[in-house]
């Protein structure tokens, strides 16, 4: 039933969206701040909707390390697609996530996602990658967050649930070149909702917590050489404590 619950309510505020963001885009032509914000805060309720319908017990720790007068590079471990739902309803700012380039194709959602100022990486295109770091990093200097799960794929053991698969490096790069600071988040029990028994969506008590922000240029130069496995630790340890 949740499932279909789901589905249902995903469908029609899609569909109903479409003028929304025929709206949207006219508006943003003379108040762009105020339509970007708008957006925002529609598809965070839209993704609240969503964790209610699941039924899942969300537990936020840390949340007073998130800051709110700066754009930070947000980076997690990655379990499932609820892992973006979840995160991306409580960012309090404008935040862009990177994605797979297939979700950009989806109708109306890829649409939403670009109004959002999400970017779309080919996992298999070296090329087109470094396009993305490169926008991301603008959209951190000009004040937009960026989150992204650093595994490149969702972690699929379950009987680990604090193991985390090796971090890209090159994704960081949008920390160290646009000096923003690295806020991690350790994600622990979204692969329950959903993933461990598709497509049937079950509640279940999520954990995210927040880290403190990392700076790298505060940290060693060899921590900043492998800043990706130095954050990846962090994390691993944040998910051990949470046991």
């Amino acid at each position: 039933m949740r499932s279909v619950l789901i589905v249902i309510f995903v469908f029609f505020y899609l569909l109903l969206g479409l003028p929304v963001l025929g709206a949207m885009w006219i508006i943003h032509k003379f108040a762009p701040t105020w339509a970007d914000m708008a957006q925002l805060r529609l598809v965070q309720w839209a993704f609240r909707v969503i964790i209610f319908l699941s039924g899942a017990d969300i537990e936020f720790i840390g949340e007073e390390n998130v800051p709110k007068d700066e754009a930070v590079l947000y980076i997690g471990n990655h379990r499932s697609f609820f892992d973006i739902i979840i995160t991306y309803s409580r960012c309090p700012r404008l935040t862009g996530y990177i994605s797979k380039q297939s979700i950009a194709k989806i109708p109306v959602l890829g649409l939403w996602m670009k109004r959002l100022h999400c970017l779309f990486l080919d996992r298999d295109d070296i090329k087109q990658g470094l396009k993305v770091v490169l926008a991301a990093i603008d959209q951190v200097k000009s004040g937009i967050s960026i989150c992204v799960f650093p595994e490149g794929t969702r972690c699929k053991n379950k009987d680990d649930l604090t193991e985390v698969q090796s971090f890209k490096e090159g994704t960081f790069k949008i920390a160290t070149k646009s000096k923003c600071k690295i806020v991690p988040m350790a994600i622990m029990g979204t692969n329950e909702i959903f993933e461990d028994h598709l497509p049937w969506v079950k509640k279940n008590h999520v954990v995210i917590r927040y880290g403190t922000p990392i700076d790298p240029a505060a940290l060693s130069k060899e921590e900043q050489k492998h800043l990706g496995a130095h954050c990846r630790e962090v994390i691993v340890d944040m998910l051990h404590e949470m046991i």
